[in-house]
């Protein structure tokens, strides 16, 4: 029997991805979101919600981009932090350590250390209540060669970090378990 939870954003795990923007000032910023993901195939889309308060909500809707850096684990420290400072108060870049990349395809920067980089150009913007939804047409992907497997990003490579919900914790994925799109059956009674 399953227990009420009420209406809760408790859809775990989350991605943890840090959005890179520029200020009115040039000034690269970062924000820790965990409320995101792919939206659209064709073309290629990725929405992040912030925030109408965050700084990062007022860069992304001045310059139309945003990019996406997705931490490795061993960056949870840095993304935690560019979760909970604001940009408006702190240099986020300096205080971390962390190297400010400029894109050569959108007007917002990256996080070089990271090892994947969605960067995206601003398609549709959806007020939703608390949160707007910036929906990017992602331009291009960066990632480190390390992290490729046959020329794509391999999950066991980058160890992405995660976010859960449910009990306000940063996780790592898991084991690869098996290969997904091939199971046309359903599966055999043990």
């Amino acid at each position: 029997m399953k227990t009420s939870l009420g209406p809760k954003t408790l859809a775990v795990p989350s991605p943890v991805w840090v959005v890179g923007t520029y200020d009115k000032d040039g000034r690269p910023n970062f924000m820790t979101a965990a409320w995101g993901g792919i939206c659209c195939s064709r073309p290629p889309c990725v929405y992040v919600s912030l925030r109408e308060a965050t700084y990062s909500h007022g860069n992304i809707a001045a310059r139309g981009a945003y990019t996406v850096s997705v931490p490795g684990e061993e960056y949870w420290r840095e993304a935690d932090y560019m979760g909970v400072a604001s940009g408006r108060d702190t240099n986020k870049v300096a205080d971390t350590g962390l190297t400010a990349a400029e894109s050569a395809v959108v007007d917002a920067p990256y996080v070089e250390e990271f090892p994947l980089v969605l960067e995206c150009r601003v398609k549709e913007t959806v007020n939703l209540g608390l949160h707007t939804m910036f929906v990017g047409e992602i331009l291009d992907v960066k990632a480190d060669e390390d992290v490729l497997t046959d020329g794509a990003p391999d999950t066991q490579k980058i160890r992405p970090l995660l976010f859960g919900s449910g009990d306000d914790g940063y996780h790592t994925v898991g084991v690869r378990i098996g290969d997904a799109f091939t199971n046309r059956k359903p599966p055999a009674d043990e």
